[in-house]
């Protein structure tokens, strides 16, 4: 019963990953649209931070979800007694 509620969470999570996606590809490119702009108007423009700072965006839920997981992980299985 356990495995089948983890399958299911688990599929959950990731059909909901799918459906986000659209939406933040879509983002990033009216950033970057917005960022093109803006420099074309005004040639000391910087965008060096762009890519970094899309980067460190995206990053962050998967930490969030990482960290989340493993302290599940941790705390729905034992520790294993040492066979010595």
């Amino acid at each position: 019963m356990k495995k089948l509620i983890f399958a299911l969470a688990l599929s959950f999570l990731l059909l909901g990953q799918l459906g986000l996606s659209p939406q933040a590809r879509a983002q990033c490119v009216m950033c970057k649209a917005q960022v093109e702009a803006a420099k074309a108007e005004n040639d000391d423009y910087d965008v060096a931070g762009l890519n970094k700072g899309i980067v460190y965006m995206m990053i962050v839920p998967y930490i969030l979800m990482g960290a989340v997981g493993y302290f599940w992980y941790r705390r729905t299985h034992p520790k294993r007694a040492n066979a010595a």
